[in-house]
């Protein structure tokens, strides 16, 4: 039941802030500010040094935010994805499917969010019980792309990630996407320092994404 809330969390939300940051300090930083635009899905990503302590202490932060949901982000193996698990990561995001991070994740009802680009990739991860797909590259596709996945694939949750941005982040809602990964587009204010921006950011993808599903009803 909580790995089924958990990705209800993160489809209801529509968007998840991928974290890149130099230090623990920011990371934690750019969290805040995207939670506080409105966005409840944080996926903090394992490039980061310390990535595990900024995964609990964000954990420990929400802990009376109960739709705040803070993932693992570049898990790239099952050790990593295990680490990610203890540390309280609630969903695991890597750039690439892994059989042994998928029997891992299952282990302890974590959901899953593989990257991949083929049919058969995201077939093999459907059949290894992943149930949401990260379209990654997804500026390697574009929005159109996700029509011609779920005419073969009806049943596939796509999350395309790198190349949304909010010039395009409604089409790939209105073309079938559950929700979006941003980036860049999102968090790059704060390598001036400038969390208000980031906070605005999100408060703008959130509203076009709810518009697109408003739109969908």
């Amino acid at each position: 039941m909580k790995k089924l809330m958990i990705l209800s969390k993160l489809s209801e939300c529509g968007v998840i802030a991928v974290v890149r940051a130099d230090s623990q300090e920011e990371a934690v930083k750019i969290s805040d500010a995207c939670v506080k635009g409105g966005i409840t899905g944080i996926e903090i990503t394992f490039t980061i040094d310390g990535a595990e302590a900024i995964v609990k202490e964000l954990v420990s932060h929400y802990r009376t935010h109960p739709d705040v949901m803070i993932g693992a982000g570049t898990v790239l193996d099952e050790v990593t994805a295990r680490i990610a698990i203890l540390a309280g990561a609630q969903y695991i995001v890597s750039p690439s499917f892994d059989k042994q991070t998928a029997k891992m994740c299952n282990l302890y009802q974590v959901p899953y969010l593989p990257g991949c680009m083929t049919i058969t990739e995201m077939k093999n991860a459907l059949e290894y019980g992943v149930d949401i797909i990260k379209l990654f590259p997804g500026n390697a596709f574009g929005p159109e792309f996700v029509k011609a996945l779920k005419a073969p694939l009806p049943q596939v949750n796509i999350m395309p990630t790198g190349g949304v941005s909010l010039d395009n982040v409604d089409q790939w809602i209105k073309n079938g996407c559950v929700a979006v990964g941003v980036g860049g587009n999102l968090v790059s204010p704060a390598k001036t320092g400038d969390y208000g921006k980031i906070t605005e950011n999100a408060k703008l993808y959130i509203e076009k994404v709810q518009e697109a599903k408003e739109g969908l009803r």
